[in-house]
């Protein structure tokens, strides 16, 4: 719920008449009109909801990292730069992997953002198309199912089917390709 709230406040700021952000850079853009400021709009979002989950993690994985090991790496002459890539990142992507894995897998289906924020749009109607420049597959999806007068449930259903063997094989991958599990094993 809460991201729910936070979608729909930005919404508000992104406004083109009473926007807090237009009324910040004293100016009058269309951000949901514009393909490309939509999108700038749906980015902008996206980060500010991922960010603090992002950030909690990332500071934990840091502390958990143990301090012996970059100072023992500074008394054998180890630069800050090479303790950082040698010592710290490859242990930071040890732990931060399967939340780089799960948040691929979210925002590849981040159905709420894109449905409340721009609706997919904006459309071109001259296209005959139905998805829109901001659409996802999964918003595309649900204009398929649900969002047309054509609706075709067997076409949604085939897609969706598609996106869940997209996400579980790339997921799979990224997976095998980290070692996560390989202590569990």
């Amino acid at each position: 719920m809460p991201s729910v709230m936070s979608i729909l406040i930005w919404g508000g700021m992104f406004n083109t008449e009473f926007g807090a952000i237009n009324q910040l850079l004293g100016t009058n853009i269309a951000w949901f009109q514009s393909v490309t400021f939509a999108r700038v709009a749906v980015i902008v979002v996206n980060l500010w909801l991922g960010f603090p989950y992002f950030y909690l993690v990332s500071s934990g994985a840091l502390q958990a990292i143990p301090s012996e090991l970059n100072e023992a790496a500074a008394i054998d002459g180890a630069t800050p730069r090479q303790i950082f890539s040698k010592i710290t990142l490859p242990l930071l992507l040890r732990i931060l992997s399967p939340l780089l894995i799960a948040s691929f897998a979210f925002n590849f289906n981040n159905f709420n953002l894109i449905y409340l924020l721009t609706g997919g749009g904006p459309k071109s109607t001259l296209d005959g198309d139905i998805a829109g420049a901001t659409d996802i597959l999964i918003s595309y999806t649900y204009q398929i199912a649900f969002g047309s007068f054509t609706q075709d449930l067997g076409l949604a259903s085939a897609i969706s089917v598609v996106i869940f063997l997209l996400v579980a094989s790339i997921s799979l991958y990224g997976i095998r390709k980290s070692k996560v599990l390989e202590s569990f094993v």
